[in-house]
C-alpha cells in the first residue's frame, strides 16, 4: 500500500493525499445529485398537473414558474435559494422571538436549488409524455368501467414513464453535473475537492483531470442505467 501511494503522490490515499477526499466529494456529488432528482421528480410531476389543469391560477403558476427557472442561469438560482431560503428562515424566527442566527445547511440548500432547477424542465418532460399517450387507449380504459385513479394507474402512467425517461435521463447527466454549481456555497462536492487539493499541491491540471474522469466515469454509468432503464420500460411493446 505504500508503494502504491507512492506511485500516486499527491493523489494518495489516507493522511498523505487526497484520493480518499476526492472519492468523498464523488459520493457527495452522487448524493447530492439523487436528492435532487428525487424531489425535482416529484414537484416536476406536481407541475405538469398544473400545466394540464383546467384552473387557470395553477396553469399561470406553472408557466410563470418555468418560465422564471428556464430564463435564468442556473448558479444565480442556487444563490438565490441558499441566501434566500437563510434570510426567510432568520426572520421567521426573529418575528417569532428567537434571537440567534441559524445558518441553512449548505448541501439542504444545494438540493433545494438543484430539485427547483430539475422540477421545471421535469415539468415539461412529463407533459409531452402526458399527452403522447394515445387517446384512444384512456377512452376504452374509460369505457370497461376503470375509475379515473385507476385509468392513470393503469394505462396512462406506465405508458407516460416510457415517454419519459430519454428525457429524463439526459435531465439526470445535466443535473449530475451541475452539482458542480454547489461549489459556490462551499460544499465539498467533486470540483471544490479538487480545487483545493490542486491550490494545496500546486498541481491544478492533476487534480481537475482526475475530477473529470470521475464525472466521466459517473456519466457512463448513469447512461448504462438509462438504456437499461428504457429496456426495461419497454418489455411487451410490440416491435421492440
Amino acid at each position: 500500500m505504500e508503494y502504491i501511494n507512492e506511485l500516486l503522490g499527491p493523489l494518495a490515499f489516507g493522511d498523505t493525499g487526497w484520493g480518499d477526499d476526492l472519492l468523498r466529494g464523488a459520493w457527495i456529488t452522487v448524493t447530492l445529485a439523487l436528492c435532487s432528482m428525487a424531489l425535482g421528480l416529484f414537484f416536476g410531476l406536481l407541475l405538469a398537473g398544473a400545466k394540464l389543469s383546467r384552473i387557470a391560477p395553477l396553469r399561470w403558476f406553472a408557466s410563470v414558474y418555468t418560465l422564471f427557472i428556464r430564463g435564468v442561469p442556473e448558479f444565480l438560482i442556487l444563490l438565490i435559494v441558499f441566501f434566500g431560503s437563510d434570510k426567510l428562515i432568520n426572520t421567521a424566527l426573529i418575528s417569532l422571538g428567537f434571537e440567534g442566527g441559524v445558518e441553512v445547511p449548505k448541501f439542504g440548500a444545494a438540493v433545494a436549488g438543484l430539485s427547483a432547477i430539475f422540477a421545471a424542465y421535469a415539468c415539461e418532460i412529463f407533459r409531452g409524455a402526458y399527452l403522447a399517450v394515445p387517446r384512444g387507449q384512456i377512452e376504452a380504459a374509460f369505457a370497461i368501467g376503470l375509475s379515473p385513479v385507476k385509468v392513470f394507474r393503469r394505462v396512462r402512467f406506465p405508458q407516460m414513464w416510457r415517454y419519459a425517461i430519454p428525457g429524463l435521463g439526459n435531465l439526470w447527466m445535466v443535473v449530475l453535473k451541475d452539482t458542480s454549481l454547489a461549489a459556490v456555497i462551499a460544499l465539498n462536492e467533486l470540483l471544490r475537492i479538487a480545487k483545493l487539493g490542486g491550490e494545496t499541491e500546486g498541481s491544478q491540471l492533476l487534480f481537475f483531470t482526475v475530477a473529470g474522469l470521475l464525472y466521466l466515469l459517473m456519466t457512463f454509468l448513469s447512461d448504462r442505467g438509462r438504456v437499461w432503464a428504457e429496456g426495461r420500460a419497454r418489455r411487451g411493446v410490440a416491435g421492440v
